[in-house]
């Protein structure tokens, strides 16, 4: 997400929302910080700032397998474990999460109200213009979620495109948005949801004829409802993945980030972390962020 949702029964509306007012954090400990607050600016070198201070901000989601936020208001998920390990690598001990939409995600970044994106954003060509990507750490696919039985066929964006009458629900500013647009799937036959659990609604009430997001995604909303189908993952939608996305400016950042990064790939954590949330840790070997940033959209 790109990326949705919830699964996300807590946050992801449609403003910001700091996690320190109201979430209690994450595993480490985090504390509340202002959108826009004092940490570092183009001009401050983030890497020494984040380190002087203690913490660095971090944009994310609440898509289960990518972000999540529990009830209990704990961050987890396979982008913030794998960026909370690499920041302890590089001597940052805490992060502070704000949740917010997709679409605002690179504007708040570049408006320095976060430093740092870790919400499963995947990498296209429209996006790697903006933002220093870090080398992949997840390889996704998308999928379709269906009415039981899928009775219109629906399995790929050419059968979306060869029935003007279908409706496919996504997330505005979301990955699956992109790949709609880039295949010329007309605005009409898209329909823009919040988050998961409306994008199902969307399906129930007969709004949306499916549902796109990433396969484990739709998986990970499966688990609460099964009232749907997911279909295989789609063909001709293009193969895609995310790391940790940083401001331009804050290149000496993004260089030492990918360091510890790819020495964390080679520990045992590293694995652990992608098998716990449903990842294939074999599948990111040998992706490059160049291959996923010619990925068009």
């Amino acid at each position: 997400m790109n990326g949705n949702i919830s699964r996300r029964n807590v946050l992801r509306g449609a403003g910001v929302a700091v996690l320190g007012a109201t979430v209690a954090g994450w595993a480490t400990g985090c504390s509340s910080v202002a959108a826009g607050g004092p940490a570092s600016g183009a001009a401050a070198n983030l890497l020494e700032t984040a380190k002087s201070q203690g913490f660095l901000r971090v944009g994310i989601a609440n898509e289960p397998p990518y972000t999540q936020v529990s009830a209990d208001g704990k961050v987890t998920g396979c982008e913030p474990d794998v960026l909370r390990a690499v920041c302890k690598r590089l001597g940052i001990d805490d992060v502070q999460g704000i949740v917010t939409p997709y679409e605002s995600m690179i504007p708040g970044l570049n408006a320095n109200r976060w430093d740092v994106i870790a919400a499963g954003l995947f990498m296209k060509q429209s996006r790697c213009g903006q933002v220093l990507y870090s080398e992949p750490v997840i390889v996704s696919t998308e999928s379709f979620a269906i009415p039981k039985g899928n009775p219109k066929g629906i399995t790929s964006v050419a059968n979306v495109l060869a029935d003007k009458s279908l409706r496919i629900a996504v997330l505005p500013g979301g990955f699956e948005e992109g790949v709609l647009k880039s295949a010329n799937v007309p605005a009409s036959q898209q329909v823009k949801i919040n988050d998961g659990r409306s994008g199902l609604e969307a399906l129930k009430a007969n709004r949306a004829d499916a549902f796109m997001l990433p396969t484990l995604s739709l998986q990970a909303l499966a688990k609460d409802d099964a009232s749907f189908d997911i279909s295989k993952p789609v063909d001709d939608a293009p193969r895609t993945g995310s790391g940790a996305a940083f401001r331009k400016a804050d290149a000496a950042f993004h260089e030492a980030y990918n360091k510890e990064l790819a020495a964390f790939k080679k520990t045992p954590e590293f694995a652990e972390i992608l098998t716990k949330w449903g990842f294939d840790p074999t599948v990111v070997e040998g992706v490059t962020t160049e291959e996923l940033c010619k990925t068009a959209g």
